[in-house]
Parts: structure tokens; C-alpha cells; sequence
């Protein structure tokens, strides 16, 4: 499931006082754009925090992805229906987690989505509908009760031949919470990773507010209709609005429900804040792809977790704890 991740009008105040200064650095990782802001003494130092983060990150990079043949992912992708491979601690961490989040979902969240990454593609190339019978087949292959997992010798088993895991749902959510776990363990009091939407903060502004939030509305992106302050939290946008495809007069977009193949629709806009932003991305996926009242039912039974959600018609509804300054 290709997805592409925005926190619309992400405000952060810089105000340096108490010998403590705001510094940013924007670059692209993960295929992605990174802007990763820490609160410090002065430059110097904040760079060498942020050099850490880009490490880490690339760490995680080279554990996850699917496009490096040499990655333990790309391992176990290549010996699916074959044998079980043994790969590190973190990433079967991970994969274990991610199985308990398509559990929990009922596989509107699906990490073997992965199989049908040839079916439908929104870079422009593809001209036609996939046919019923390559996405009946792609779909054959999907299905997180076959990724068999074995904690004795963190081993993962991919069932059937074909069959594809990828963290491009998570991945980028991961690397964000990994690389704030580092700072903050290194000293870094404040800061926030945002990896193209996939956004986690910590920690407070210099003149001592809480960092804020503003989330617009797509269909109108001059107005902001909610500004959240967060706190050691996570935040992740997920839209469709972007990423789409036009064909025989009818608009399909980019997130696709991993349970039937075909794109998800009804809404163009999910956020979703919680502890991590692994989770939050998680979630933000599987509420697009459960719709408005399903999404929000299913949010609203989690402790410490909120949404936001913009439908095709541009409402907007919010889960019911959710703390919102509105600006409308």
C-alpha cells in the first residue's frame, strides 16, 4: 500500500531564551523529507544531535527496507513460501507488533500488503484498471495470519509464495520514535522528528509552550480549522488527495484496503496523535481504510489516542477526547 504522509501547517514557534536555541535541519532519508528540530545549547551541538538522529535513521533504513536485496526484510520476502528466516530482535519486534495491529484491526492494516505493490501504481505509468483477476490473485497473497512468527529463534515465515512484507505504512513512524528515544537518551530535553507527516515531538518550545499543531482542512488549505498542542506525542496525517489516478472517468487513489485490493474512498484525510508515532501511522492507515463511523468507533474504545478525520465532502469529525483549540 503506497502511502504518502502530511501534517498540514505544522507551526513551530523558535524563541531563544534561557541560553537554550531552536535549530533545525531539513534532508531527505527513507526516500523521504526529514526535518528533524532540537532545543540546545547552541549550533554546534545541535548538529552533532542531529547527525545522531540521521544515523539512526539510516539504521533503521537498512533494517526495514524492501528495496535493499540486502536488507533482512528483502530475506525473508525472498524465501516466502520456502523456509523461515531468522533475522534480529528489533525487526521481528516490530513485525510482532505489526501482526497485533492487523489483529486488532481485523486486516485493515496488513504489512503483506506488500504483495500487490505491481497492481496498482500512482507514478503516472499505469493507464488502465488491473484487471479482476490480478488483484483476485495479488489479494490470494495478503494476509498477516501468514506471517508466521517464531520467538524461540526470531525466525519470520512468510506462508506462500509471492507473498511481500513492507513497512512503508509504518516505516517512516518507526524511525521517527527510534531517533527521539536516541536524543532523548543522549540528553536532548526537546525536540521534534517529522518524517513527511510522520511526526513525534518531546519536551517543550524555549520560551516554554507546548509545540503546536495546525491541521488544515485539503479542500481548503488556507484555513485552519484545529491547532493541537502536543506533548511528548505523536502525530500522523494520512491523505489520498495527492497520490491519484484517474481512469474511464472515475478517480482512484493510493491507499488501498489490503482485505479486497481495491483503493479505499469516502474519506481524504486521517490524523491520528498517540504515544508513538509507529502507532499513530498504523492507525491513521486503518481508520482510511475502515471509513468515517467504523474509524471512529474503533479510535474512540483506545486509551490515549485521538483522530481527526476530513471526509470527501470536506467535514471534518473528531474522536471524542480529543483536545482541539479551534480555529474555524
Amino acid at each position: 500500500m503506497l502511502r504518502r504522509f502530511m501534517v498540514y501547517g505544522v507551526f513551530l514557534s523558535f524563541l531563544g531564551i534561557n541560553s537554550q536555541e531552536t535549530n533545525k535541519r531539513t534532508l531527505k532519508l527513507m526516500g523521504s523529507r526529514f526535518d528533524i528540530t532540537v532545543v540546545s545549547k547552541n549550533k554546534t551541538e545541535a548538529n552533532s544531535y542531529i547527525d545522531m538522529a540521521v544515523a539512526e535513521i539510516s539504521r533503521i533504513e537498512a533494517l526495514i527496507s524492501s528495496w535493499d536485496k540486502n536488507s533482512q526484510t528483502s530475506l525473508i520476502n525472498s524465501n516466502a513460501g520456502i523456509r523461515p528466516v531468522k533475522v534480529k530482535g528489533e525487526l521481528f519486534q516490530l513485525i510482532q507488533r505489526a501482526k497485533h495491529i492487523s489483529k486488532l484491526t481485523d486486516g485493515a492494516f496488513d504489512i503483506s500488503y506488500a504483495s500487490m505493490d505491481n497492481i496498482w501504481r500512482f507514478d503516472g505509468s499505469m493507464n488502465q484498471i488491473p484487471s479482476q483477476e490480478a488483484i483476485k490473485n495479488a489479494v490470494s497473497k495478503v494476509g498477516y495470519k501468514n506471517i508466521i512468527l517464531n520467538e524461540k529463534d526470531s525466525s519470520v515465515f512468510l506462508k506462500l509464495r509471492g507473498m511481500k512484507i513492507g513497512f512503508g505504512a509504518i516505516g517512516k513512524g518507526y524511525a521517527a520514535d527510534k531517533a527521539k528515544e536516541l536524543l532523548k537518551r543522549n540528553g536532548v530535553e526537546s525536540g521534534i522528528i517529522n518524517a513527511s507527516g510522520d511526526l513525534n515531538s518531546w519536551g517543550r518550545q524555549t520560551h516554554g509552550e507546548n509545540w503546536n499543531v495546525a491541521i488544515k482542512n485539503p479542500l481548503n488549505k488556507n484555513k485552519v480549522f484545529a491547532l493541537l498542542p502536543i506533548y511528548d506525542k505523536a502525530v500522523v496525517t494520512s491523505g489520498n488527495y495527492e497520490k491519484r489516478v484517474t481512469l474511464n472517468g472515475k478517480t482512484y487513489a493510493h491507499i488501498i484496503d489490503p482485505r479486497t485490493g481495491y483503493p479505499s474512498n469516502g474519506l481524504i484525510s486521517v490524523s491520528v496523535f498517540a504515544a508513538s508515532a509507529e502507532l499513530a501511522d498504523a492507525l491513521a492507515t486503518s481508520v482510511f481504510v475502515m471509513g468515517k463511523e467504523v474509524g471512529l468507533d474503533f479510535i474512540n474504545q483506545l486509551k490515549m489516542v485521538d483522530c481527526i478525520i476530513v471526509d470527501d465532502q470536506g467535514e471534518v469529525f473528531y474522536s471524542e477526547n480529543i483536545n482541539i483549540k479551534n480555529n474555524k
